[in-house]
């Protein structure tokens, strides 16, 4: 038998570890060494998601409905990879407003409001109350089995009182660590440095004691998992618990889950806690985006052996695997770190939970209720900061206790999940107020109010209400046959929806009256003008030239400022708030000097940290004179913002459409220099080309006149050049005539069926005689005979004859070669002209086909200098072909030159 006080012992150390780990926290924090700077730490904080219903309850959820327990998991899973839009967002908001919970969240979304926060607030409390219950549960019964194993638990705690009860005493000792540590400054909105240390460490805690446990059961009780499945496949009825038409509700159970498990991560206080009011570093979340579902991952690992072990050894209750299984192997260091590890795992809930209630409660319940009291803000003495301290004290003992009686009356209805899923589903109704609220400007006060009460309304009836029922509080007819007997109004079965698990039909049905009323709502309310203002604040939070200007209108004097802050916060965050604001502190209680801009937003900012946003704003105007804004004032605050962020919208849209049209204006402008060099060069080449000719002819001809008497051999040599020089002289004519035919369009093309072979070889007879005198091998090979086209012939043949020509050109001199091949191609005709000249660049390729264009190949010693010809043959040719419906371009050559290559379509005759 193990001892009682070596357990009590035990877990009392290691609360006592836990103050240790948060009074160093908070001493590294005065010394400006923050441990919550690091982005691990963040992210281990963020896994107090991990209760004592992942700890114990996962396993038992496990064992019932096989896979459906990962559900719960994917659903944070999920969240955290879309933290980049969302949970960035959330976290900029609340350090622009200094957001203090999830209640002041959605408060200061819809326009401040006090009675919105109150409402969040008492729901919040009445959801996590059996959240807070299932860890005390937890606790108790892990306790009692440990010290009582193989008795069952019930029959302990059915003989105990409850100041016997170790659950009760531990909450007092938690109680005890939160009002330490988590109310040592009135301003929630400041970290809690030394409680986020401590929750990091109840997470590598509780994960190393579920590993244990799970390597224990795997690899020791089982020697390894093939063991453990063989003998889990002797048994078919596991075999079939660990299907997936296991889960409740099949599909639609498993999409409802996922949905549930998904909005809780944003909705649950504590999450809110850890991830937005307790984030230093918004970059923190990358690393948390992979680092948290990592942690989900492993903490998860072993839940399907430990629930298959337990139901092979038959080892009672499954929410108890963990600790049965080693306890049943006679060990009793291992049981006694499962124990430890549950207890932090249920503790770290506890004390952020009990943190973010507590708060909610004194700013949105107490300070409204204060407010209304005027002697307590109105007269000049006085001093509350106290007072408000010791208001979140209180509230943190009754939470607590709250949670016990709880769990004392009701908690032994449901099952450790059961009841973190009735939890879980309360705190999803806050979902579309804030998820919504977040990207839909349009959403009101009213349609939100009204949503979360008819969500809150069907979630206690559907779920809370039941567990009354079971506990013997109600009659149990109430859930088989509804209230006064109305079978379509049974909670489990509302309006006639059977068939579905119990949470999914929940969260169904209230997700349509709270998301159907808050869009409906909103659409017939118009929203006040500071709801406008901080819906715009929300919705463009990503913004970068969000305005932070401050909304208040009206005068005060800094004495009157310096008075309210130091009745609310004592002196020394007043001093820290003026100081920031670089106001001189001579006197200032006595002075009438107004209070600059700046410094009366910064005293809002102070007053939201530490009461909540709707009550630093009531604050804030009962000094400021005229507090009422009027409505030119308050429409020009949202005209400005508004208009200010549309004008920065469309200065980006403008400047990258200018930075677009500078860079289309830079090409253009490029490309005019480039053809007006071309052209110039045109002009050139052509004025030379036209008076080489002609000097020629004019040179003989006077040669001829002068020298009657020439021998008539010479003669006839003259006038043959001179007819030579004419035919050069037409020929350049009929292509500058044919380029402006082109560019007009008036050349005008016959065209008609012609055999594409036959032409290519009339073209390349033409040429035979120049290619002998060069001594050039030409190779013609037709791999399509006939080849019917439709062309004009005689402009298809000066095509061809002008390729040719460029390739005799351009050929090799010494060894020249061209081969022309004429073949079928995917229902077109194809013609190449090759030669084993230089070759054209790749970069040059296009610009060949340039009318100004001619190219240059220093490579080549045959063209240096001005390029042969007049540099129209290419381009006149592409513009036939064109017309004709084909295309002419060029490529590399297999004989390592160039390949003009022409494509007509195919015609059949």
């Amino acid at each position: 038998m193990r001892s009682d006080w070596v357990v009590i012992g035990t877990a009392f150390c290691y609360l006592a570890l836990l103050f240790m780990v948060a009074a160093w926290g908070d001493r590294r924090a005065e010394q400006g060494r923050s441990l919550i700077g690091s982005p691990t730490v963040y992210a281990l904080s963020i896994a107090v998601y991990c209760t004592a219903w992942t700890f114990y309850g996962s396993v038992g959820r496990a064992a019932q409905y096989g896979p459906s327990f990962l559900l719960i998991y994917l659903g944070p899973t999920l969240a955290m990879l879309l933290a980049p839009f969302t949970l960035r967002k959330m976290v900029r908001i609340a350090a622009q407003q200094r957001i203090t919970s999830i209640a002041d969240f959605i408060s200061a979304r819809y326009g401040k409001s006090s009675r919105l926060g109150a409402l969040v607030a008492i729901m919040a409390l009445i959801t996590i109350t059996p959240y807070i219950a299932l860890q005390l549960k937890a606790i108790t019964v892990s306790h009692a089995v440990l010290m009582n194993y193989p008795l069952g638990a019930d029959i302990t705690l059915e003989n105990e009182r409850f100041w016997m009860d170790r659950s009760f005493w531990i909450a007092m000792v938690l109680a005890v660590f939160i009002i330490l540590f988590g109310t040592r400054h009135l301003d929630a909105s400041e970290r809690h440095e030394g409680m986020v240390a401590a929750i990091a460490v109840e997470s590598l805690v509780k994960l190393i004691a579920f590993l244990a446990v799970g390597v224990f059961v795997t690899f020791i009780l089982f020697a390894g998992p093939s063991a453990l499945l063989a003998e889990v496949a002797a048994t078919p009825a596991l075999i079939n618990s660990m299907r997936l038409e296991n889960v409740p509700g099949g599909a639609t159970g498993w999409v409802g889950m996922l949905l549930l498990a998904f909005l809780a991560f944003f909705t649950l206080p504590r999450q809110f806690q850890v991830l937005v009011v307790e984030n230093v570093d918004e970059q923190h979340l990358h690393r948390a985006s992979w680092l948290f579902p990592l942690y989900l991952l492993l903490i998860n690992l072993f839940v399907i052996p430990i629930a298959l072990a337990g139901l092979l050894l038959g080892e009672g209750d499954p929410d108890s695997f963990v600790l049965t299984l080693p306890l049943s192997a006679g060990l009793e260091g291992l049981p006694l770190l499962v124990f430890i590890g549950g207890l932090s795992a249920a503790t770290g809930m506890v004390i952020v939970e009990t943190i973010a209630l507590s708060t909610m409660v004194s700013n949105q319940l107490i300070m409204p209720l204060l407010l209304k009291v005027k002697r307590l803000y109105i007269g000049r003495h006085g001093r509350l900061a106290d007072w408000l301290l010791n208001i979140r004290r209180i509230a943190i003992l009754l939470i607590l206790l709250m949670g016990y009686l709880y769990h004392a009356l009701i908690g032994d209805s449901y099952s450790l999940v059961t009841i973190g899923l009735v939890s879980f589903a309360g705190v999803a109704q806050f979902a579309p107020a804030l998820l919504i609220g977040l990207y839909w400007r349009g959403a009101t006060r009213q349609g939100a109010t009204l949503g979360l009460l008819a969500g809150f309304f069907i979630w206690f009836y559907t779920l809370l209400l039941p567990g009354f029922a079971q506990s013997g509080w109600l009659e149990e007819t109430l859930i088989t046959q509804g209230p006064w007997e109305i079978s379509w109004l049974s909670p489990y079965a509302l309006l006639g929806l059977s068939g579905w698990d119990i949470y999914t039909h929940s969260l169904f049905w209230s997700m349509l009256a709270n998301v159907g009323l808050l869009v409906g709502v909103s659409l017939f309310t118009r929203p006040t003008l500071l709801e406008q203002t901080q819906a715009t604040l929300f919705t463009e939070a990503l913004h970068p030239h969000l305005p932070t200007t401050s909304q208040l209108q009206g005068q005060t004097t800094e004495g009157a400022l310096y008075a309210l802050l130091v009745r609310y916060l004592g002196h020394g965050a007043t001093l820290r708030v003026f100081t920031a604001s670089h106001t001189p502190l001579n006197d200032v209680e006595s002075r009438h000097q107004p209070a600059s801009g700046e410094l009366i937003t910064r005293a809002e900012q102070a007053l939201s940290g530490s009461l909540g946003s709707a009550s630093a704003s009531v604050l804030i105007h009962s000094v400021l004179r005229g507090e009422a804004l009027d409505v030119e004032s308050v429409l020009t605050i949202l005209d400005t913002t508004s208009q200010a962020l549309e004008y920065n919208r469309r200065l980006e849209q403008k400047s990258q459409e200018l930075a677009q049209v500078g860079e289309e204006l830079r090409s253009a402008n490029e490309r005019l220099r480039e053809v007006d060099r071309m052209k110039d060069e045109f002009v050139a080449m052509v004025s030379h080309e036209l008076r080489t000719p002609l000097t020629s002819i004019r040179s003989f001809a006077e040669i001829l006149r002068d020298t009657p008497d020439i021998e008539g051999e010479k003669r006839q040599h003259f006038l043959g050049i001179m007819v030579l020089e004419s035919q050069r002289l037409s020929r350049l004519i009929d292509e500058i005539l044919d380029l402006a035919r082109l560019e007009s369009g008036r050349l005008s093309l016959k065209p008609v069926p012609v055999d594409l072979t036959q032409v290519a070889q009339q073209s390349s007879d033409a040429l035979a005689r120049l290619h002998d005198e060069q001594g050039l091998v030409f190779e013609l090979h037709t791999e399509a005979s006939p080849a019917m086209v439709l062309a004009d012939p005689d402009r298809l043949e000066q095509v061809i004859i002008n390729l040719l020509e460029n390739a005799r050109k351009f050929a090799n001199p010494h060894q020249p070669k061209i081969k022309m091949r004429i073949y079928a191609h995917n229902g077109v005709f194809r013609l190449s002209v090759e030669d084993n000249g230089p070759g054209i660049p790749t970069t040059e390729r296009e610009n060949v086909f340039e009318k100004f264009y001619q190219l240059k190949l220093k490579e080549s010693p045959t063209i240096q200098g001005r390029p042969k010809g007049s540099g129209l043959g290419l381009p006149i040719s592409r513009a036939i072909i064109h017309h004709l419906g084909g295309k002419l371009w060029a490529e590399t050559s297999s004989l390592g030159g160039t390949a003009i290559q022409l494509e007509l379509p195919g015609h059949t005759v």
